[in-house]
């Protein structure tokens, strides 16, 4: 499900410093229904990865084995991870960047989720701009990749009806032919054949590129409307996915030879159960697909009231997204034993997962059925609405969106070109995969830091030691270099993405030298001094601070509890230093006081 709108932000969201500094909480409104926190949640959690990767995931890693880790690593590792971020933009009402006032030291991790979201965003739009492109295509009444004979097609080109018509005469050979969908996409859509691999782009789509601009135009709207129309938009994105899929469902259980795809698609092969490979594909399924480390659900929540219950919205979003994960499989998997039936061809055969899925195999799923347009254009609507949440509430950031959006023109240039199939692929390996892991186990360790003494947050604590850093090894340990089709990738390429993924990794260890750069005294003073939290870390409002965070506001009289301060945290940042000799004196006129 990055594996990622603020159409359902809040009043006040476009505050010029909204998200990064202001945690003036008067400036930064609330949520305005009770259900707009929470369809927010589902529309960025329930993207394209649900339809694309999750059915595919499950078919190649033992079926309807699968959902047992699947339900189990959801219960281990999704929700705990899922409620800490949840947690902590609620605790805090604070985004992404200045949330590490719980830790200064630490600030490079909100740079570094800041750079993952910019490349994700980019290629993202890209896809949104390719699901647009078929959109338009559906509205015909005969769609463009049903038959060979175009310009496009080449001569292996095989057209499903004469396989069906020409089948009691001779038996075809379709092991060395292309389906007219698979040409449609690759040498009209993309215009691949232009380019001969990476380093060789090509010329300019401009169909495509026609697409792009509206796809970023609706991505901008929503980001404006997203104020005034105070979260109302999330609810049609949020549900209108769900009609259209039980719909699908309903149209692909009832095709003939779905029950063949059903098979496929949910026998269990508890073999598989015993490999590590599954359980971490698992893991790895679950931690994409719930968008953690994005920085969105931590904004989500920062706009919620600090008493709002979210033990019962967190397993309402991780339950749904794995519900719909397993209702898209269906959907997907009875259509494709629906094909592999008329084409007289297994499943696994027509089976594919990602991009190829949505743009080659159930578009030639869609031209078999009767009304062909018509399933095709919802397919494509349901695509758009599922991706464009997420994307959208990934990118709802204010104003520093239009910043980072800059390189992210120029970087959606390259994907407009005939090779930039090649450079998505790059992208969608490299961008979000390695680095969001180190971005989501150093968040779990600094929270346990700072919090793991009093117990007061309990799951994270072992997710951080121990089951993510495992996950982080195995992926380092499997890597394999990326490929597209029978495309392999050159060296260089393979290290520019590498260097991607290390990027915003090595925001952390920039951040840490600025924090220990800005303060005082020796070395090994200033990195304790930046790794604890801030005076004024905890809730905005001073109504809601009890105990160790009483009356540290800025502005707020009394200077006592610097001293709270310093017993929980063992010392002090240099700035502070002069409040703590009013404290002393004020210690020891109190104690004075109790003598007499």
């Amino acid at each position: 499900g990055m594996e990622r709108c603020c159409l359902g932000m809040p009043h006040g969201w476009a505050v010029p410093d909204g998200d990064l500094g202001s945690a003036d909480p008067e400036d930064r409104g609330t949520w305005t229904g009770r259900l707009d926190f929470l369809l927010s949640c589902i529309g960025y959690c329930v993207g394209l990865g649900n339809v694309w990767r999750f059915p595919y995931r499950a078919y190649t890693n033992g079926g309807g084995a699968f959902l047992v880790p699947y339900f189990i690593m959801l219960a281990i590792c999704g929700i705990p991870i899922f409620f800490m971020e949840l947690s902590l933009g609620q605790f805090s009402s604070l985004g992404p960047l200045a949330v590490w006032k719980i830790s200064p030291l630490f600030k490079g991790v909100g740079m570094g989720t800041i750079l993952i979201v910019s490349l994700v965003a980019i290629y993202y739009n890209m896809i949104i701009a390719y699901v647009l492109f078929y959109l338009f295509a559906s509205l015909t009444s005969d769609l463009p990749w049903q038959h060979c004979g175009n310009w496009w097609n080449t001569d292996l080109c095989l057209d499903h009806h004469v396989i069906k018509a020409g089948n009691a005469s001779f038996p075809v050979n379709i092991s060395n032919t292309v389906s007219p969908s698979e040409e449609y996409w690759s040498r009209y859509v993309l215009h691949i054949q232009g380019s001969s691999g990476i380093g060789d782009p090509g010329r300019i789509r401009w169909n495509l590129c026609l697409c792009l601009l509206l796809s970023w135009t609706i991505v901008y709207l929503c980001i404006l409307k997203g104020v005034k129309s105070s979260g109302k938009v999330v609810y049609f994105t949020a549900t209108f996915p769900y009609l259209i899929l039980v719909m699908l469902l309903v149209r692909g259980v009832t095709l003939e030879g779905a029950w063949k795809g059903i098979k496929f698609y949910l026998t269990p092969q508890f073999d598989h159960l015993l490999s590590s490979k599954v359980w971490i594909e698992a893991a790895l399924q679950i931690f994409y697909s719930l968008g953690v480390g994005f920085g969105g659900l931590l904004t989500f929540a920062s706009y919620n009231t600090f008493h709002q219950n979210i033990y019962r919205d967190t397993f309402i979003v991780t339950l749904g997204n794995a519900i719909t994960s397993i209702l898209a499989g269906f959907a997907i998997f009875s259509v494709l034993g629906y094909m592999s039936q008329e084409l007289g061809v297994p499943v696994n055969q027509v089976a594919k997962a990602g991009p190829g899925l949505a743009f080659v195999v159930y578009p030639q799923a869609m031209t078999m059925l009767p009304l062909s347009p018509f399933w095709s254009f919802l397919f494509f609507f349901m695509l758009l609405t599922l991706g464009l949440d997420s994307q959208v509430r990934t990118e709802g950031r204010g104003w520093w969106f239009t910043v980072l959006s800059l390189p992210g023109d120029v970087g959606c240039c390259i994907l407009l070109l005939q090779g930039g199939m090649y450079w998505l692929v790059l992208l969608d390996d490299y961008s979000a995969g390695f680095g969001l892991m180190v971005v989501v186990i150093t968040t779990c360790i600094v929270v346990t830091r700072v919090y793991g003494k009093r117990g007061e947050v309990g799951p994270p604590q072992d997710v951080g030691k121990s089951r993510l850093p495992a996950l982080l090894v195995y992926n380092i340990i499997k890597y394999q270099p990326s490929e597209y089709g029978s495309y392999r990738f050159p060296a260089w390429a393979e290290a520019l993405g590498i260097l991607m993924g290390l990027f915003s990794c090595l925001m952390i260890p920039a951040g840490m030298v600025l924090a220990v750069l800005r303060e005082e005294g020796t070395l090994w003073e200033r990195i304790q001094q930046a790794s604890r939290p801030t005076m004024d870390w905890g809730p905005s409002l001073e109504e809601n601070r009890t105990g160790m965070y009483v009356a540290s506001l800025a502005g707020s009289q009394s200077p006592k509890p610097l001293m709270v301060h310093m017993r929980k945290y063992g010392g002090i940042t240099s700035y502070e230093n002069t409040a703590i000799e009013v404290d002393r004196e004020m210690e020891e006129e109190e104690e004075e006081e109790s003598m007499m």
